[in-house]
């Protein structure tokens, strides 16, 4: 009973700081928990439920599912992100950009073996602690990781209400002065939404956010306008933002053009690739926009190793809180360690 209770209250507090806003890493955290006081849940009602037909429906397919994961699991996921960095690098060229999962899967590899071998028994019982550490801090970032995965799935989900006044689409480089798929996806997103909520209720402004760059004769955002306008969007529902040069500033810029004509009193929701979809959240809260956002689609193979670049990039956005904890695990490793040889 008391295991019910608990889930139910985790899943009453997640619900309500994701409610009140999706762009938030702690969303993850709690839905994690959530998750795991269920299952918690569900283990102690098949163990403790007089009906046997429950405790097989439950206990067998777990157990089924933790043997694989204990036995097969990390080798299983070092394969898959062979197998996709070879599919993105066929595709997308040899880029280290491409090879995050090459990287990922070696250095799961890496774990794997150090598990098998376990070089702690080699080193000397005064050295232990720093082996601790060092174990304790790749902890620390997987749980960090699980966190942001269940937060960024999460956010994939958000649904804006047809009442927008505005659109922002957010630049992502243009080829050839020439809109390329990857940014299509984006506007035909906006158009889409745009579409819809005109013959639902009325047509929102679409903002095109993105400036020249140095190999460009004209902004992200002339070239992303002239690709809507020939769409069937009416010209006089567009505006160009073409200062920006990065995410962050696609914001900043945009919302200043939405407070001049608004006066902050205004709805607003922004189209990217769903796999950018969380980051850029993150950064309209920084500047205090209010927009959600909705993510075109990306093909499947693109995205393992777009996630592991976005939360690279995450980790950057929070570096000092990391370097606080890495910084303090090490320290209190190597005064152990110090303390053990002042001792012997």
């Amino acid at each position: 009973m008391i295991f019910g209770v608990f889930t139910v209250i985790l899943f009453i507090i997640f619900l309500i700081f994701h409610l009140s806003d999706p762009r938030r890493i702690i969303n993850g955290f709690l839905f994690n928990m959530f998750c795991c006081s269920l299952l918690v849940s569900g283990i102690y009602f098949a163990v403790t439920t007089p009906i046997v037909i429950f405790r097989v429906m439950i206990l067998i397919p777990l157990f089924i599912v933790l043997l694989f994961l204990s036995t097969f699991g990390i080798l299983a996921l070092c394969v898959g992100l062979f197998l996709n960095a070879r599919i993105l690098m066929k595709k997308e060229g040899r880029r280290f950009s491409n090879c995050l999962t090459l990287i990922l899967g070696l250095g799961l590899l890496l774990l794997l073996l150090f598990s098998v071998v376990n070089p702690e028994r080699f080193l000397s019982p005064n050295l232990r602690p720093l082996f601790a550490g060092g174990s304790l801090i790749v902890f620390y970032f997987f749980f960090s990781l699980t966190n942001f995965l269940s937060a960024y799935f999460l956010y994939q989900f958000n649904k804006p209400k047809y009442n927008q006044d505005f659109i922002i689409v957010l630049g992502s480089g243009l080829i050839r002065d020439k809109v390329p798929p990857l940014l299509a996806s984006r506007i035909d997103k906006a158009i889409d939404f745009y579409r819809k909520q005109a013959s639902a209720a009325y047509p929102p402004t679409i903002i095109f956010s993105g400036g020249q760059g140095p190999d460009e004769n004209l902004s992200e955002a002339e070239a992303m306008q002239k690709y809507a306008i020939e769409k069937g969007i009416p010209p006089e529902h567009t505006l160009k933002e073409d200062r920006s040069v990065n995410t962050y500033q696609n914001m900043l810029f945009s919302k200043q053009i939405m407070d001049s004509l608004k006066n902050g009193k205004y709805n607003s929701i922004f189209t990217t690739n769903n796999f950018h979809l969380f980051r850029a959240g993150l950064y309209a809260k920084q500047t205090g926009l209010k927009s959600q956002g909705i993510g075109s689609k990306t093909a499947f193979y693109y995205w393992p190793n777009a996630m592991i670049r976005e939360y690279i990039a995450i980790l950057v956005m929070n570096r000092k809180r990391h370097i606080i904890v890495v910084g303090t695990i090490l320290a209190f490793s190597i005064i152990i360690t110090i303390i053990s040889f002042l001792v012997s």
